[in-house]
């Protein structure tokens, strides 16, 4: 830290190899050897922000970071401003440069206030040449760390420990908020709150002692700049970003300020505080502000709990495939799954599945869920405008209207929960991940059958169902980093069946009595609807593997377009649901989801 040396600095910088000896690197290994290495070990104080070494310098020595943390970036990569990862107290940083002999390929800084040990590149030869062991323990060390960073490469986990509450204004009842949220991350393990009149004071190593003996730290700062609230924003693993909701949209003056730490990777998550009820059009306006920054709105206490689940991985993701009216076993699914408390924190979807997703994601109860898709798909007969096949063999304007009247003028990012639908963009050839706009248009894309329904033509592009490239959107979900994935797959049974072969339809005068037969034969719209879908069968069946828990309601005996088999979809997919969600493992990343809710 900036300022005079703490006592207990002092005593730790004394005795380095007592220090060493807390360390994961060096822990177990002979006290002789560390007090070695402490002798030859120099003590570093970097404030936050500067920088340790840049890409291209030569590798002169080894640190330690015992407190605070430092942060890797790629010279080249400006996504995230090219952020790469997180070197934590007890962590190494610069072994690769001395054992390679190559140039640093990545710049380092200070992302707090830290303090390293430093062994030059003359000292880490002299010593570990002497204690081969020490060298494979780096060695090995080394190689966890690498297996791990391409672990959460492959999950994109966005998990975080510590965080920082940033009001955008003194309106903010930051107080209330932080209370709530370290009630619900309690849950999950040891939480502590800090504020400024507690920490204003202490040195770099209290903080590390504070994060250590906890699971959770919640740093609360300023709505003013200023050295507590810079430093807060240093100590965050995630930016908390609060505002009213209903306030006009403006910049955090923290973030601004004459503190700022410009070289903090830490990712931001806004959050949209409501006065009771959800504002519709808030989002936009504060997304405007600070584009591309995840949002959450909080109406109350249990969007607080959710916002835990989400920050810390265990915010739990529903995605609904497309199957027609197979998919009105989602409502089944849903029932069971809020029945078994299991949270619903984010929803997903294609097609039929991403309508359905869309009313879970406005929180409508069941009843409203069996209701509205009663009277808009069973009663109203969505596909009966037929019009001249010149595109498809319906017009689509009933579905539109149907769309329109159900969902309004709601945009997705106004959904109480975090939401998207899928669609396939044939003029382009892949699939697109809609998370942002119109509700209704996007979801008339999703379910827009090639042949069938007209396609959406948006800026020149043709897009249609999402089932077409992809019809179980994992993917979409796991790319968020937020949990475990629940995935709902109601297309896998074969679709239909045909009892007589044929090759030809008959001629004009053979047609009645072709169609007094009675044979099994599959009609053209059940014909468009599966080629449509055919193509993505293979990623439909990797995606499968990729989620925590797979549920594959038996529907074959309901036809993809037998809107009249709505009941018995609801109460199959009810029924499967609770005989899967009883065999969960007690162990299981969605029962510790189920804890937290509870």
């Amino acid at each position: 830290m900036e300022g005079d040396i703490s006592e207990e600095t002092a005593v730790r910088r004394s005795d380095l190899s007592v220090v060493f000896n807390e360390l994961p690197l060096f822990k177990g290994l002979d006290y002789a050897f560390l007090r070695e290495i402490a002798s030859e070990a120099e003590w570093l104080s970097l404030p936050g922000g500067a920088t340790l070494f840049c890409a291209g310098d030569s590798p002169d020595a080894l640190y330690v970071v015992l407190s605070g943390c430092l942060g890797a970036f790629s010279p080249t990569e400006r996504r995230n401003r090219g952020f790469l990862g997180r070197i934590a107290a007890g962590d190494t940083v610069g072994e690769m440069g001395l054992i390679s002999g190559r140039p640093r390929n990545a710049n380092v800084v200070a992302l707090r206030d830290t303090e390293l040990a430093r062994l030059s590149d003359e000292a880490f030869n002299r010593v570990f040449r002497q204690h081969p062991e020490a060298m494979l323990r780096i060695a090995r060390l080394t190689v966890d760390r690498l297996e791990l960073s391409q672990s959460r490469i492959r999950t994109r986990s966005h998990a975080a420990r510590t965080f920082t509450l940033l009001p955008q204004s003194v309106e903010i009842d930051v107080g209330s908020f932080a209370a709530e949220f370290v009630k619900a991350l309690s849950a999950f393990g040891r939480t502590e709150l800090v504020w400024n009149v507690r920490a204003g004071s202490h040195t770099s190593n209290w903080f590390h002692r504070i994060e250590a003996a906890n699971d959770f730290v919640v740093y609360v700062a300023d709505a003013v700049p200023g050295r507590w609230s810079s430093l807060c924003v240093r100590q965050a693993d995630a930016l908390l970003l609060l505002a009213r909701a209903e306030s006009a949209a403006g910049p955090w003056a923290v973030l601004a300020g004459p503190h700022a730490t410009s070289m903090a990777p830490q990712r931001a998550e806004l959050i949209l505080v409501h006065d009771g009820h959800l504002a519709r059009g808030a989002a936009a306006r504060w997304l405007a502000a600070i584009p591309s920054t995840p949002h959450h709105h909080v109406t109350g206490k249990p969007d607080v709990a959710r916002v835990a689940r989400m920050l810390t991985g265990r915010g739990v993701g529903l995605v609904l495939s497309g199957g027609g009216a197979r998919g009105f076993a989602h409502i089944g699914i849903v029932k069971a799954l809020r029945e078994a408390h299991i949270p619903i924190d984010l929803v997903g979807g294609t097609s039929m599945g991403g309508i359905l997703g869309a009313g879970v994601a406005q929180c409508w109860s069941i009843e409203e869920l069996t209701d509205r898709f009663r009277r808009s798909f069973v009663d109203a007969k969505p596909l009966r405008d037929y019009t001249l096949p010149f595109v498809s063999l319906v017009s689509g304007r009933k579905v539109t209207r149907l769309l329109q009247h159900a969902f309004g003028d709601v945009t997705i990012e106004d959904l109480p929960l975090d939401f998207f639908c899928v669609s396939s963009n044939l003029t382009t050839g892949h699939s697109e991940v809609h998370r942002r706009g119109e509700l209704w248009l996007w979801l008339r894309a999703s379910v827009a059958i090639p042949g069938v329904l007209p396609p959406v033509v948006y800026k020149g592009e043709l897009l249609v169902d999402g089932g077409t490239m992809n019809n179980l959107p994992v993917d979409a979900m796991r790319d968020l980093g937020r949990g475990p994935v629940i995935g709902c797959d109601v297309g896998a049974d074969r679709a239909f069946t045909t009892d007589t072969d044929e090759v030809d339809v008959p001629l004009p005068w053979q047609l009645m009595r072709w169609m007094r037969e009675k044979k099994h034969r599959p009609n053209i719209f059940q014909i468009l609807w599966r080629a449509g879908m055919v193509n993505s069968s293979a990623m439909t069946a990797a995606h499968r593997e990729k989620t925590d828990l797979l549920l594959q309601p038996p529907l074959a005996q309901i036809d993809m377009l037998n809107w009249k088999g709505f009941d018995r979809a609801i109460a199959a997919g009810y029924e499967y649901a609770v005989r899967r969600l009883e065999d969960l493992p007690a162990d299981s990343a969605l029962r510790k989801s189920v804890i937290a809710e509870a």
